[in-house]
């Protein structure tokens, strides 16, 4: 009887495991993720991202390390503005546009909010990354 049970407890296990991603190869933080990049484990682990899509072209935001299960805060959209870069700071108020430059003082991707320093005031404003890579600031 008891090998029975403990027969039944190894194939429960087992039918209960799930399809995972995880690195073939250590991932340093801000590099972009490719295919080849990724191998699937068998193991079940609440919270770890299975969805291939959800990784290609996405960047590490933290050190993955390889047959580590990678999970949704680990990842996400490449920065496309760097730390100190100059960018263009716009603010929109029904028809009027204002346009200035600013320096970046973090690094972000498209739709986060990132703090930029305003150069003709020299002033720290806060404002969403635009695709273009200019900040709109409210």
């Amino acid at each position: 009887m008891r090998f029975f049970l403990a027969f039944l407890m190894i194939i429960l296990a087992q039918a209960s495991l799930a399809e995972i991603l995880v690195p073939v190869r250590n991932i340093r933080p801000k590099e972009i993720i490719a295919p080849s990049d990724l191998m699937v484990k068998q193991v079940d682990v609440p919270g770890a991202i299975s969805g291939v899509n959800a990784l290609i072209g996405q960047e590490a935001r933290v050190a993955l390390y390889v047959g580590r299960p990678i999970r949704l805060g680990d990842v996400g959209p490449p920065a496309i503005i760097e730390r100190n870069d100059l960018v263009t700071l716009i603010f929109r108020e029904g028809r009027l546009t204002i346009a200035t430059e600013g320096r970046a003082l973090g690094r972000g991707a498209e739709g986060e909010a990132i703090r930029v320093m305003n150069l003709s005031s020299r002033t720290t404003v806060s404002g969403r990354v635009r695709a273009d890579g200019s900040i709109e600031v409210n």
